[in-house]
Parts: C-alpha cells; structure tokens; sequence
C-alpha cells in the first residue's frame, strides 16, 4: 500500500449548506463555520437552501466542481434526508451533519455521517471535510459491522511505487505504527474523526496511523466495545489482505480515488504504539493489559480511574453509562476495564495532561502515574499548559512534547 503523494492537492474549497427548517441560529451556524475556514486556511460560505431541491441543484454543483467539498445540515425534512444516501460525483466529497441526536443515517459510499453534538460539532465536521479530502486515507474494515473499520494514512515514501518486491527500492523499512482510539466518554455522537489531525501529523513524522473506529457501548454494549478495540488491533497484522479485498471481500474504501495500493507496504508489528484520548485511553491501557502487545500505549487527558470517576458521577454519568451499571453493582466489569485495577500493565506508558484539563481527570492522572510505578510499570508522566483539546491538537505544545517522546521510544 503506498501512501498518498508528497504533492498535496490544493486546499478544497468548502460549501456548508443548511436547509430551511433547521432549528438554529443561522448566524451562529455562519460564525462557526467561518472561524474553522480561518483555522484551516481554507476558503469557502455558507448557504441556505429553502427545501430537497435546491439542496439537490447544490449537491449537482459540487459534483461538477472537484476542488469544493460539502458540509450539509439536513434538518428533519424526509424528503431532504432522502438525498442523503444518493449516489454521485459529490458523494466522497460530503459531510451530512445533525446537531441532533438522530442515530447514525444511511447515506452515499464515500460520505460521512456525523451527528448529535450540536453547534460546536458543526466545527468537526468541517474540519473532517478539509482534512478527508487534503490528506486522504484508506478506510478498511476490520469487521462485517459498519462501525467496524479504520482509516489508514501511510508516511510519505512508504510502499514502493515501483511494485517491486525488494523492500530496499523505497530505501526505508516497515513504519512504526500509531493506532489511534477516540474519545467522547465512549458515547456514539463522537467517532474516529475527532483524531483526523493527530493522524495526519503522525504520518508526517513517518508513523503508518490506523485511526479506529468500534461500537460504542451506549449502542452496543460494554463487551462489543472491548471486543471491537482487540479485533481492531489485530487487523494490524493482516492488512495488505483487508486494504486488498476488504473484510468478507467487501471492497475497501479509497476515500482518495487516486491513491494506488502498493501490497508491498508492511508495518513494524514490534514498534506499535496505541494512543489514546480520553475515554479511549481507558481503552487503549485496558488492551494493552489484555495482550501485552504493544511497545507503548499513550493517554492523552485519559480516563484512568474509573471506580473514582463512577463516583464523582463524570461526565454525567459517562463510565455507568458505558460500563452497563455502578461500580459497586458490577465490580467484576469495572476490575476488568479500569486501569487503576489492572496495574502493573506490563508496558511502557506515557500519560499526558494539560494543565487546563478538568481538575478530576488530573487528579485521576497523577494518582494513576504514582500507583503505575509503584507497580513497577514503566511511565513518563508530562504536564503542560492547554486544555482537555490541546492534546490532539498538532500545534499545541504540549501535543509537540508528547510527539517527541514518542520519537525517541519508537522513530528515532
């Protein structure tokens, strides 16, 4: 599998287009949208359109268009959700985009389905739109569910254009890999996305990056999630078969028709790292504990005690939610998840932290850095200014100085 060129293509143009009958504030929706254009560096408006067709005229017009991607706020017209799932030229260029809670939505192969985080996630999903389209990924199933996948960005130069199968035409070996596990207190409206950027900037330091998707546990429940997490991992050793033919020969998604697949491409399976951010730190650490597989994991502003955080009631009432119940009622599960119970893990960590966080998930941190050694686990614990955010934000310093550890274990 080769990974995409060196040469970028140019930043897209970005359409957001709202449809009448959406309950919003339409010049807050406009501020928002607009401060991710500046952010991003990107041109673009937007747009409301009065009903499904002149939504319909919009999606013609980005399909004529290749440099425009497409950001659309359907609201609850069926006749305007029925455009979501219909195929054409604009369809891997298409964020649709809920500020309700309205379960995933089946839409066109190629576009996405973000949903139930309000304003603030109109924000992601341009943001999601920008980066599918600059820094394009492979998606691979790992699973037949479709929840169960994984976007793959490749380092620049990996894989050998050439198709030979002397590994030293490129001049490089297997790639350290990154596997990615998002947060959002393990609720379904937050997904794979949220990890775009971190994805991108760790392919840029030469990291093959499987950023994962799985069932979340309000949907599915809290062993579908740990199942999804290990299966997910495991998919690393077999993925020049899934990126060639999918999971059960469905095909793989190539969400950059230009990207060619070089089967040559292999991953350094003894140089794995699994970073978490938030809640899918407590994952990352529960299958590290699990397998021992991985040559470091990472918790970036981690949940790392949960039997505390069932208590204080976090994230109101975010780990009972996900775990199925309170810790004194299921304490068998919460000895299995939590990783204040699964000490020593038996890998090298790194816990980082931003000084701005929530004051409980630092408490939770330090608490769990001070019992981690005492086990005897191995642990670099870096504290620095920025919030619970900044720790997958590529500019942030303290996301910088997380980045450099890592190196030094595992890209030196």
């Amino acid at each position: 599998m080769t990974a995409p060129s060196a040469n970028q293509p140019a930043p897209p143009y970005v359409l957001v287009v709202a449809v009448a009958g959406l309950v919003a504030d339409r010049d807050l929706l406009t501020e928002v949208a607009e401060g991710e254009f500046t952010t991003l560096g990107v041109a673009g408006r937007f747009l409301t359109v009065p009903d499904a067709t002149g939504l319909r005229r919009a999606l013609d017009s980005v399909g004529r268009d290749p440099s425009t991607v497409l950001v659309v706020l359907p609201g609850p017209d069926p006749a305007v959700r029925a455009l979501m799932a219909v195929e054409g030229p604009h369809a891997a260029r298409t964020v649709w985009f809920d500020l309700a809670v309205t379960g995933p939505a089946p839409v066109a192969a190629g576009s996405a389905h973000l949903w139930g985080r309000g304003v603030w996630g109109l924000g992601w999903a341009v943001r999601h739109a920008v980066y599918r389209r600059r820094d394009p990924a492979i998606r691979i199933a790992y699973g037949p569910h479709p929840e169960q996948w994984g976007d793959l960005r490749l380092p620049a130069g990996a894989g050998s254009a050439s198709g030979s199968d002397d590994p030293s035409a490129t001049g490089a070996g297997p790639a350290p890999v990154a596997v990615l596990l998002h947060g959002g207190f393990w609720r379904s409206v937050w997904g794979a996305d949220l990890m775009d950027a971190l994805a991108i900037d760790l392919a840029g330091r030469g990291y093959a990056v499987w950023n994962l998707e799985y069932r979340r546990p309000d949907r599915h429940g809290w062993d579908t999630t740990a199942a999804d997490v290990a299966a997910g991992l495991d998919a690393l050793a077999d993925l020049d078969r899934l990126a060639a033919t999918g999971h059960a020969g469905e095909p793989t998604l190539n969400l950059d028709l230009n990207l060619n697949l070089d089967l040559n491409f292999r991953v350094d399976l003894d140089r794995i790292a699994v970073i978490g951010h938030s809640a899918g730190a407590q994952l990352a650490l529960r299958v590290a504990a699990d397998t021992r597989r991985p040559a470091l994991v990472v918790s970036l502003a981690g949940v790392l005690d949960l039997a505390e955080g069932d208590r204080r009631d976090i994230g109101s009432g975010a780990v009972a939610g996900a775990l199925g119940g309170r810790h004194d009622d299921l304490p068998a599960v919460y000895a299995a998840a939590d990783p204040m119970a699964r000490l020593p893990v038996g890998v090298p960590q790194l816990v980082v932290q931003g000084h701005a966080d929530d004051l409980d998930l630092r408490d939770f941190n330090r608490r769990y850095v001070a019992s981690a050694r005492a086990a005897g686990d191995e642990v670099v614990h870096l504290e620095h200014p920025g919030d619970h955010f900044s720790v997958i934000d590529p500019g942030a310093y303290v996301w910088r100085a997380a980045a450099a550890e890592l190196d030094r274990r595992l890209n030196p």
